[in-house]
């Protein structure tokens, strides 16, 4: 039995490691050797996996010390593919994470990637890196496989074995070699697709839909409210309809919808087309924080609220509700424009790790909200916690006037001064 190595520890690898700790052996590799530690000692602070379950792989061990990666036959690449500043791919990290592996790939060996790329990554970018680094020749000595990730972070329904896996191969064998591996943990099911450019493809329009969909959502959120029309109940009225897509206008942030679209429209440009509705798509979302924070002082103007040198409360900061994600959060863009009015900002997320929020971006988040202190209050994330609050237990850190601002619909329309 192949032992396996997973490269790269957080949301998509540590779960990957688990399933397959559970059936044969694993070597879990980060660079971090805090998380490493961490780990071992049997924590996880993604909470994607459980003491109990860390416990029940039996076959994983952990490591931030490359030379015990040798001893693995298969080498599974779970690292993050972001963008930079410029909106382009940042392929830094998988680059890096293939000089690793070529240090010691081994004939024989097979190379699988999960991160998200555009069609044609893997053999245009990677499989060069292993080649240099390694001296070894690809299909001839080493092969490479491709099975996107479909993490879905804090989803405890949809776990990497309940979700069915795309795979593919650098060769009919190899495909095969790729499917049966996942396969023997993959409870959903498989589909071995027909080539890794194919799997890339499919993965990198998963994303893509859901960003244009929510993109459309947006732009008749902000029609309606220019016509006085309540956006959610014009979404339910419609969505009486057997077909009707159930998509809710807000941020659009994370490791994927907000990012993947341009891993697509880059390769797209590339090949001298331009795509429009994508890019229409995602200038729309990105400016949605500007137009969360412009609505806000409107209704504070409306209320007879002092603008200049208010306080405002806004209730999470991770990308997602019930999930401790701070990566690509579009909550900081409603923070950066609503300091541009002077306005005094604090943010409460009881969900956030308050190290990793100072250290990414700078901000303090509060231990606890102090009451009757805010004149305005924006609840950006659907955590359970402002959920059981409900509309009265939120209301408390506002002063006695005030504007509570729902962008997530978690509360009833008759209770909050502002939807979105």
């Amino acid at each position: 039995m192949q032992k396996i190595a997973i490269i790269g520890l957080g949301y998509v690898g540590l779960p990957l490691a688990v399933a397959f700790g559970e059936k044969r052996p694993v070597v879990g590799f980060d660079i971090n050797a805090r998380r490493i530690a961490q780990l071992q000692a049997g924590e996880d602070l993604t909470r994607e996996v459980s003491r109990e379950e860390l416990s029940a792989a039996s076959g994983l061990s952990f490591t931030d010390n490359l030379e015990y990666l040798r001893e693995c036959q298969v080498f599974i690449v779970t690292v993050p593919t972001p963008i930079d500043d410029a909106k382009n791919p940042d392929l830094t990290p998988l680059i890096k994470a293939s000089e690793t592996v070529g240090k010691v790939l081994k004939a024989g060996d097979v190379v699988i990637y999960e991160s998200t790329v555009y069609p044609g990554a893997t053999e245009e970018v990677c499989i060069p890196v292993l080649e240099r680094v390694s001296g070894l020749s690809y299909r001839q000595d080493f092969h490479a496989g491709y099975s996107p990730e479909r993490i879905n972070p804090g989803d405890k329904e949809h776990r990497v074995t309940t979700i069915k896996k795309v795979t593919a191969g650098s060769s009919p064998k190899i495909a095969e070699f790729v499917d049966a591996l996942y396969r023997d943990i993959i409870t959903a099911g498989t589909h071995k697709a027909s080539s890794i450019a194919v799997a890339e493809a499919a993965k990198v329009i998963e994303n893509t839909q859901r960003d244009v969909n929510i993109a459309l959502v947006n732009e008749l959120a902000v029609i309606f409210n220019r016509l006085g029309i309540d956006t959610e109940e014009v979404l339910e009225a419609a969505g009486t309809k057997w077909n009707f897509l159930p998509f809710r206008p807000g941020l659009v942030g994370g490791h994927c919808i907000g990012v993947d679209p341009y891993y697509l429209t880059h390769k797209a440009q590339q090949v001298g087309h331009h795509p429009e509705v994508i890019l229409s798509g995602r200038r729309i979302n990105d400016r949605m924080g500007a137009y969360v924070a412009g609505q806000l002082i409107k209704q504070m103007i409306k209320q007879r609220v002092q603008v200049e040198g208010a306080r405002v409360l806004v209730l999470g900061l991770t990308f997602k509700e019930n999930c401790p994600d701070l990566r690509n959060t579009r909550v900081v863009d409603i923070l950066a424009e609503l300091r541009d009015y002077n306005i005094d900002v604090d943010v409460y997320d009881p969900q956030a790790d308050a190290d990793e929020a100072q250290a990414e971006y700078g901000i303090a988040l509060l231990e606890k909200p102090a009451p009757e202190r805010y004149d305005a209050i924006v609840l950006a994330v659907a955590h359970r916690e402002f959920r059981e609050l409900g509309a009265a237990g939120i209301r408390q850190w506002g002063k006695e006037q005030h504007v509570l601002y729902d962008l997530k619909y978690v509360l009833p329309k008759a209770e909050v001064d502002l939807r979105l």
